[in-house]
């Protein structure tokens, strides 16, 4: 098990420090200066001045091993656009908006997606099962900046039961978390939709039944357990598709999380903004598959000796 864990986290480090360097490099090869506003440059000494404090007259090569460097000590650096703020404050302001809206969004996909692939199995080929499934492609088809859209038209313009946007009560987070979590729901309902069709038809199900254990108990003691595992692995890519899709929705739904900081950074070409969120955002959605992979590793110890002979 040790083993196991040191390389996926060997995996972790090298996959974010590609992550990194990546970025850095195409973010720099963008033609275009973060003090042009207008297509017209400020004040030449001023820019120099700038240019000097943000270390960009600097060799590309330094600039990146100085970013590097920063990135030891946690120092995500100023923002260019927002100066005298720092990344790392923005982060602080930032983050707990966007993971609280997060946390409900997956939470709610997790419990939904479960129910609803549940149910539909149980109903195989009945109009509860098609229904259901009808549901499950048109959350995988719209996009969620376009359910949000639908969402705030309908359910807050048109029939005014919950509020257009902002933040600040718990009717606040309904929308854009539904927005957030159509796509995972759809996913999470076809994976437990079809494990659970093939657990029911397992030799164990089938001797649980002979034994006269009630319909009830057989679902959810023995059936539900192993049709969710591989819904496990899923988890960390659902964390990402999640977090990382608010950027757009916090955006539409004018919520004050990291959404807003990253889209302004890229307006702005903020270079401190975009590296320090890309950053923080893969070293959090890579330690949630960490996670993910360790927690399935010892629910399932079959994935580690699969991995070994792989």
């Amino acid at each position: 098990m040790t083993q196991f864990i040191l390389r996926r986290f060997l995996s972790m480090v090298v996959t974010l420090w590609l992550i990194i360097t990546v970025t850095f490099f195409l973010m720099h090869s963008v033609p275009g200066s973060p003090f042009e506003k207008d297509g017209k440059n400020a004040n030449p000494t001023a820019v120099q001045n700038m240019m000097e404090f943000y270390n960009l007259d600097k060799p590309l090569p330094v600039q990146y091993l100085l970013y590097l460097k920063s990135l030891l000590t946690f120092d995500l650096g100023p923002s260019i656009g927002h100066f005298p703020d720092t990344v790392n404050s923005m982060i602080d302001r930032g983050f707990p908006v966007s993971f609280q809206l997060g946390m409900v969004a997956i939470l709610f996909a997790i419990v939904s997606g479960i129910a609803l692939g549940t149910v539909a199995a149980l109903r195989h080929n009945r109009i509860i099962d098609y229904l259901a499934m009808i549901i499950a492609v048109i959350g995988i088809a719209v996009p969620n900046f376009i359910m949000a859209t639908l969402l705030i038209k309908y359910v807050a313009v048109k029939w005014g039961l919950l509020p257009v946007a902002t933040w600040g009560t718990w009717r606040h987070v309904i929308l854009p978390a539904l927005a957030l979590s159509t796509g995972p729901i759809a996913i999470i309902a076809r994976l437990t939709r079809a494990n659970m069709l093939e657990v029911l038809t397992a030799d164990y199900i089938e001797t649980a039944r002979a034994k006269g254990l009630s319909p009830a108990t057989i679902v959810l003691k023995h059936a539900l357990r192993n049709a969710v595992l591989p819904v496990i692995t899923l988890l960390g890519a659902l964390v990402a598709n999640v977090l990382t899709g608010s950027f757009v929705i916090e955006k539409i739904f004018a919520i004050p999380g990291m959404g807003k900081y990253f889209v302004d950074g890229i307006n702005n070409r903020d270079y401190a903004v975009i590296m320090g969120t890309t950053v923080f955002y893969s070293a959090l959605l890579l330690f949630m598959m960490f996670l993910v992979d360790i927690a399935y590793g010892i629910i399932d110890p079959r994935i580690k000796l699969h991995r070994k002979e792989g």
